[in-house]
């Protein structure tokens, strides 16, 4: 009888914060931009080049850390972690070792309606390393500066998870309290939110940890629930062979979904951390603190009772209303111009979602404003356009973010309510189709839609339904 086994897992996060300028200098965080373009001696780690703290890194890092119930070090410091590699031009990285801003707080998630809070032993500043870029055709690497000492926290959790599942939902919380706080885009592709998934396997029921693999280069939630998989897999596979799991640090390649060995742990790296001397210690004041409490926005589940109570939206709305920031942004900026709060769900439950999963695009992607959606529902609710021609509409704004006052006015797109052009064009289709008319005489309801049809095509989609059913009946 083969065993049951049980998945231990932990992640470390880290999440780019979006500071317009770098942690310990003035240089651009903006994402692209030409190599090493923007970078000054002090993140490219020339030597006599003195480190000055960006004072909004700490106003992030606090408000993420209150966010998930961490309580703050109000005195704490940064460290040199001391290490060689390429795109680590001074040979060190500055983080927090001894104490780091927020420790112990703790997050709840829910899988599958059981709810459960998971821990997080500590989130701490530090700035990022470089990039290399290796080139295959002078078989060489380069290195790109841009993104060295772009401010960081690293979020820890404790070993809290068991399957894939728990680990998405822990990742999605994050990522949405991060988003609505302001702190980060958390946009995976672009590496603003990055993930080491941290695996163990034990025999249900036992109380000591398995041995612990790390693996690194995760940049979407596929492809960690996929290397959770495979790695619990390869774990238990050892264990029942009778091979023992080697400490080491993974790199999951998803293409081939499997991954190799990068560098074993079995002596962990002495990093000979010491806390660094350019930096004076960070004093996080009462005050300070409260200010940065009370700026707090209200988060999704407080926003989700609310759309509830407030303009009484079903809760599934509700749930994918609030799933992003952006579509709950634009809900409650449409409804600040007087649209009403179920026509503007309406709006963006159906039609945005169906152009978003069309085009493979984030919420976060989109660019049409809250005020030509608004303009929009005006349109329609004074029936100057129909349904029709409003969903063509809404589709060159959710592209282009035109206005659609001006847009039905160019292309001549306004209902016609003109009920002598209407009756004409009616006659005409009747006269056209004498076989549906007889359909209709003879009982038969459905007949009326097919003449509904063939009217609207004569008006190029233009007509007052209402109006075009109402004379269609009365000339029948």
């Amino acid at each position: 009888m083969s065993k049951a086994y049980e998945t231990v897992i932990g992640l470390e996060v880290h999440v780019e914060l979006a500071t317009k300028t770098k942690i310990f200098c003035g240089c651009s965080t903006a994402f692209g931009g030409a190599p090493n373009t923007h970078t000054c001696p002090v993140c490219t780690g020339m030597p006599g080049s003195l480190p000055v703290l960006n004072k909004e890194v700490v106003n992030k890092a606090i408000a993420v850390g209150l966010a998930t119930n961490c309580k703050i070090t109000q005195n704490c410091k940064f460290d040199r972690k001391n290490y060689f590699y390429p795109d680590n031009p001074q040979n060190y990285q500055i983080s927090q070792l001894y104490y780091p801003i927020c420790r112990d707080g703790k997050v709840e998630i829910e899988v599958d309606g059981n709810r459960k809070w998971i821990g997080i032993h500590e989130i701490h500043m530090e700035e990022d390393a470089g990039k290399l870029i290796h080139d295959p055709y002078t078989d060489s690497s380069l290195v790109d500066f841009n993104r060295s000492g772009v401010p960081l926290i690293e979020i820890v959790s404790e070993p809290d998870m068991r399957s894939a599942e728990e680990v998405i939902a822990y990742l999605d919380k994050l990522r949405m309290t991060i988003q609505y706080l302001g702190a980060s885009d958390c946009k995976l592709n672009e590496g603003s939110m990055r993930a080491d998934v941290n695996l163990s396997i034990r025999e249900v029921g036992a109380s000591e940890y398995g041995t612990r693999t790390e693996m690194k280069n995760l940049n979407s939630f596929k492809a960690i629930a996929r290397a959770i998989e495979n790695e619990r897999e390869r774990q238990i596979d050892l264990l029942e062979s009778g091979q023992p799991v080697i400490q080491e640090t993974r790199r999951w390649d998803d293409t081939k979904e499997y991954s190799y060995a990068m560098r074993s742990k079995e002596d962990a790296q002495d990093y000979r951390y010491f806390p660094d001397p350019d930096l004076v210690p960070i004093q996080i004041s009462d005050a300070w603190l409260e200010e940065i409490r009370s700026r707090q926005p209200e988060f999704r589940e407080e926003k989700k009772v609310r759309y509830q109570e407030e303009y009484g939206l079903p809760e599934y709305d509700a749930d994918i209303l609030t799933g992003t920031k952006k579509l709950a942004d634009i809900f409650e900026e449409t409804i600040a111009l007087e649209a009403n709060p179920k026509k503007v769900s309406n709006w963006l439950m159906v039609e945005t979602m169906r152009l978003l999963k069309e085009k493979e695009m984030d919420a976060e992607d989109i660019t049409f404003s809250a005020e030509n959606l608004a303009k929009l529902i005006r349109l329609t609710d004074s029936q100057a356009i129909n349904s029709t021609v409003a969903k063509e509409v809404f589709e060159k704004i959710f592209a282009e973010d035109i206005d659609p006052n001006r847009y039905v006015e160019e292309k001549g797109l306004k209902t016609v309510n003109d009920e002598g052009a209407l009756r004409e064009t009616i006659e005409k289709v009747i006269a056209e189709n004498p076989q549906s008319v007889e359909d209709y005489r003879n009982g038969k309801e459905k007949a009326i839609g097919f003449l509904v049809g063939q009217t609207m095509k004569a008006m190029k989609g233009k007509a007052n339904p209402g109006m075009v059913n109402q004379i269609l009946k009365e000339l029948l």
